[in-house]
């Protein structure tokens, strides 16, 4: 009687740890498929399609912007050992738009994007050295890399300076060879001036610029359709400094932070202005949440989120 008592006491002991054992190993489940669905709720809440590059009846060519996903798997990996969701573990995959910049027809650049919260430099150089040195020294300090547009005839005469320019890490683009009004040139004469700069860059710098900057901003469709040519696009600019006017320092900062935004490009030259006011820009720029990156960095689809 007492064996058969021990014997149903036992079996009975067994049914129940085994019904705990299930217990907790469904309970583990669920806790899984919890995270599980709270990385997915995540996901359909931070998920953002792609922007294809387009033409603008304003703005002309603009760069298109990758879209992200959550990659549900990898975060769930890098998440489950501690079975507890960490937005700072999750995992994104980049979603290339259908749509890219250089499968538009040929229009100039004003801008990047305006959902890339990037910001760039475009400083154009065909006379003046005094200034490019302050320049140098506030972008190094703040760790800001600029585009820097070369006329040609200024490279020919001050290849020193050019090559300090591309050691510091910047971008170097073409800006024509003598600083001409290119709306006035032929197709044959805007080809002259720019090839002739794209070989001085070369030969200087051993580098081929992919971006052409006309001077004073004055360029017609022939000059844009020669710079295709050369296989360069037309980059014009945003935000002026109006540097050349030589206002004060704070009134030309005044104003390029007043109007920067999304995808913003800023026009400048080695001036006085710029030199005083380079450091407060980047200070200013960076603190409103921007990145300021190159043409090259603001015309990719790369998000920086």
């Amino acid at each position: 009687m007492k064996s058969s008592y021990f014997k149903y006491l036992l079996l009975f002991s067994s049914i129940l740890l085994t019904f705990g054992l299930f217990a907790a190993s469904s309970l583990a489940k669920m806790t899984k498929d919890e995270l599980f669905r709270a990385i997915e709720k995540y996901s359909e809440e931070n998920n953002r399609e792609p922007i294809d590059a387009k033409i603008d009846s304003v703005w002309k060519a603009i760069p298109g912007y990758n879209g992200r996903t959550v990659d549900i798997e990898a975060s769930y990996k890098k998440m489950k050992s501690k079975d507890n969701f960490d937005e700072k573990k999750i995992v994104y995959k980049e979603i290339s738009p259908k749509i890219h910049l250089e499968d538009l027809a040929n229009q100039p650049i004003y801008r990047g994007n305006p959902q890339k919260p990037m910001v760039g430099f475009l400083i154009n150089v065909a006379w003046g050295n005094e200034y490019i040195p302050g320049i140098l020294e506030a972008l190094e300090k703040h760790n800001t890399k600029a585009t820097f547009f070369f006329d040609g005839s200024w490279v020919k005469k001050n290849p020193d300076v050019a090559k300090q320019i591309k050691a510091a890490g910047h971008e170097i683009g073409n800006h024509a060879y003598s600083h001409p009004d290119l709306q006035q040139r032929s197709m044959e004469e805007t080809k002259v001036e720019l090839v002739k700069t794209n070989q001085v860059i070369e030969d200087t710098l051993d580098i081929k610029p992919k971006w052409f900057a006309p001077p004073s901003g004055s360029f017609n469709e022939t000059t844009v359709q020669v710079a295709e040519q050369l296989d360069m696009k037309t980059i014009l600019w945003t935000v002026d400094t109006v540097d050349w006017k030589k206002p004060a320092a704070a009134e030309m900062v005044n104003r390029v932070m007043s109007k920067v935004e999304n995808g913003s490009m800023i026009l400048m030259h080695p001036t006085q202005p710029v030199a005083e006011g380079m450091e407060t820009m980047i200070k200013g720029i960076k603190g409103k949440g921007y990145t300021l990156g190159t043409v090259s960095e603001l015309m990719s689809e790369k998000r920086i989120d």
